[in-house]
């Protein structure tokens, strides 16, 4: 693993994020140790101190140790489970960071907005920032679980960008949008938004709900499932719109078993 490492001086703000802060850097499947501890840095110089780990391929590890240089504490207390649906089950905003196009269709943003997005979402519920495998980035299966993508716009000729250095523009944008609201200028407390773990039930619900109405009419139902996912997502739901639209599902599945001779 070839890095070149350079020391910047900061001048940080009195007001610094807590362990507590809703705002979490998760990596999945990541192949080098050291790539971890070096994001563990990155985020600990920019006030964050909330690391998920995805199915690590070494971890713990010393080189992560090593490049973490002090972050120790951000390591200890990584979060790691087997898939990123657990690792961000309770999030109600996800943003998978992937440096190319997918099959998968989300909405894309910069760094810059995707900053913004978290950090006005950070106000209602758990944030996460997604980061893939340094040589195959984020599964489709994975994306179809974020909200939206945000892409680096390095040059076409040479994109190739470090995993950690990828985690520390991140942060360091994030850095600015908080060090920039100004005092009093965070958004009114609104109905809480519906996290990942409710979204997938809801999407569960759905399928079978259009399976049950025969909407597809023998039809594969996987796009039309995918385009929907695209528009509930994009949406943002709150946790009461998901439960009217559960009760509108359970209706349309009664009347259904109804329609077809069923008690």
């Amino acid at each position: 693993m070839t890095e070149h490492l350079f020391c910047v001086a900061f001048r940080c703000a009195t007001a610094e994020l807590s362990t507590s802060s809703p705002i979490r850097f998760v990596l999945v499947r990541t192949s080098h140790p050291g790539n971890i501890g070096a994001a563990a840095r990155a985020i600990r110089t920019m006030g964050f101190r909330r690391l998920g780990l995805v199915a690590p391929h070494r971890f713990p590890h010393p080189e992560a140790v090593a490049l973490a240089a002090g972050a120790d504490e951000e390591l200890d207390k990584a979060a790691v489970t087997p898939t990123l649906v657990e690792a961000v089950a309770d999030c109600t905003l996800v943003l998978g960071c992937t440096a190319r196009k997918r099959v998968v269709q989300l909405e894309e943003l910069s760094p810059r907005q995707a900053a913004a997005r978290a950090l006005a979402a950070s106000a209602h519920g758990e944030v996460a920032l997604v980061f893939g495998n340094e040589r195959t980035g984020l599964e489709n299966d994975e994306l179809m679980l974020c909200h939206a993508a945000v892409h680096i716009p390095s040059v076409e000729d040479f994109p190739s960008l470090n995993l950690a250095q990828a985690v520390q523009l991140l942060a360091y944008e994030l850095r600015l949008a908080m060090l920039e609201q100004a005092p009093g200028t965070a958004a009114d407390k609104i109905e809480p938004l519906a996290n990942v773990d409710e979204l997938e039930h809801f999407f569960g619900h759905l399928a079978q709900m259009l399976d049950d109405i025969d909407f597809h009419k023998g039809r594969s139902p996987v796009t039309i499932m995918k385009r929907l996912r695209r528009l509930f997502l994009r949406s943002g739901l709150e946790q009461r719109e998901v439960r009217i639209l559960r009760g509108i599902f359970d209706d349309a599945q009664r009347m259904a078993r109804k329609a077809g001779g069923e008690v």
